[in-house]
């Protein structure tokens, strides 16, 4: 087989293959470029999911970043393990006619305790004294020793949160030329997530995210100097494309005013009860998974959800199997917002009684995704001086809150997991080897098929 590379370049566009982008836009100038119909639901999670098994949401289970446990009562967000993916992944088809078949996965989702031979992936240590200290996982175990030696350790808190630089893309990306100098895999699958988050805080302005667009451009221009100077074939693609939104949508909120959501209090706070709820959403992005515990307020359900401003549609589960997306997983049903909108996960209604983690970068606890965690509170006068008091009381062992989360949902101004188009300002797939694929798009399942023929062909 081929030796083959997937550098996931998250919120890559063609519109974005420019003056800002020149390494990209000289190498896809002499190669052939499609556009994806991206995922649906259009998320992180869902689009690799797609892109490893070949299938679509309603097979591999993968329904968005997070879903509720109907056997634990818990919403679960951001889990790592990948049996949580139900279909057979292409590295498997592959090392099932060649035997002497590796793969490497460095940092693309559901990457611990699977059947690549080669992992790296976020994995913070979490001491019983409150702390969260960067680290990852990998496969095999010496390998996470042996890239913190020499790159340093990670910079888990410049991945995400409001601190994201391009540092922690540029981190993966020297970790994959040491991954590949030395096991040589014949699959590697690279992530690098940058330009996301500068998209959702400052949405699709060029202006404004044109440093973001020329640092991800020289990480992925260098990654792909490396890998071809070495043989390896390259496939660039992305995920999904943003949009700017300006309007949240307050869902478990409309639903715990109709009666539906039961919180818990805890020293004062509001915690969501999802089991004891009638009824309550798990927000992700665009979509929001709605599961109604109590089967006769279905319709109630629905027509509340129905009527929000920025709610686009609710699917049921018929209505879900036309989008692929009716798994066991999903909720019963399926909002998805408007262009210009996107869900929050809020369920209090007073600022004062909001959970301790809501202030908070804690992308496990909360019961949904939050964009907001992206950004400082602006109430916070002196950033550096408020972080830097709580990480010495955190150093000389006692418990602090780095509470510097706002929670204010406008601050945002981008999003994605709409269905979507392929085109100018959708997800795109570049390669050089124009056997791979024919004509101008594909689906997000095709994907699977272009890598195939990456190696194969």
């Amino acid at each position: 087989m081929h030796r083959t590379v997937v550098l996931n370049v998250v919120g890559l566009t063609p519109a974005f293959i420019g003056p800002e982008m020149p390494r990209l836009a000289k190498w896809a100038s002499t190669g052939r470029t499609a556009g994806i119909v991206p995922a649906f639901p259009a998320l992180t999670t869902t689009a690799q999911s797609d892109y490893v098994t070949g299938q679509y949401p309603a097979v591999h289970g993968i329904v968005g970043n997070g879903w509720y446990s109907r056997e634990d009562c818990e919403i679960r967000f951001w889990k790592q393990s990948n049996p949580l993916v139900q279909s057979p992944k292409i590295w498997e088809a592959a090392r099932a006619i060649d035997p002497a078949f590796t793969a490497a996965n460095m940092f693309w989702w559901y990457n611990m305790y699977s059947t690549v031979d080669y992992a790296v992936t976020p994995r913070p240590m979490y001491p019983a004294d409150g702390r969260k200290l960067p680290d990852v996982h990998s496969k095999p175990g010496s390998l996470r020793d042996d890239l913190q030696r020499d790159l340093g350790q990670f910079p888990l808190f410049e991945f995400w949160g409001p601190r994201s630089s391009i540092r922690s893309t540029q981190w993966i990306a020297e970790a994959s030329k040491r991954v590949e100098q030395q096991y040589s895999p014949t699959l590697t699958l690279v992530y690098l997530p940058h330009l996301d988050y500068g998209l959702q805080q400052r949405g699709i302005d060029l202006p404004a995210i044109r440093a973001d667009l020329r640092a991800v451009d020289e990480v992925a221009g260098s990654l792909i100097e490396f890998y071809e100077d070495r043989g390896v074939r390259v496939l660039v693609v992305s995920e999904y494309a943003l949009c700017n939104v300006s309007r949240p949508i307050h869902i478990n909120r409309a639903l715990r005013d109709q009666g539906l959501i039961v919180v818990r209090d805890e020293q004062g706070l509001e915690l969501l009860d999802a089991g004891a709820s009638a009824a309550f959403a798990v927000a992700d992005h665009q979509v929001a998974h709605v599961y109604v515990n109590d089967a006769t307020k279905l319709a109630q359900v629905r027509a509340i959800v129905s009527q929000l401003p920025g709610v686009d549609v609710v699917l049921d589960r018929h209505e879900q199997a036309d989008l692929h997306i009716d798994h066991q997983r999903a909720g019963d049903l399926v909002a998805i917002a408007a262009p210009d909108a996107w869900f929050t996960y809020y369920y209090w209604l007073d600022d004062r009684r909001a959970p301790d983690y809501a202030r908070t970068v804690d992308i496990h606890r909360k019961p949904g995704y939050d964009p907001v965690e992206l950004f400082l509170d602006p109430a916070i006068r002196i950033p550096a001086l408020y972080v830097g008091w709580r990480l010495f009381k955190r150093a000389i062992g006692m418990r602090a809150l780095l509470d510097v989360t706002p929670l204010d949902a406008t601050l945002v101004k981008g999003s994605h997991g709409r269905p979507g188009d392929a085109g100018a300002h959708g997800p795109v797939c570049i390669s050089r080897h124009g056997d791979a694929f024919s004509g101008d798009t594909m689906r997000s399942i095709d994907v699977y098929d272009v890598i195939w023929k990456h190696l194969t062909a």
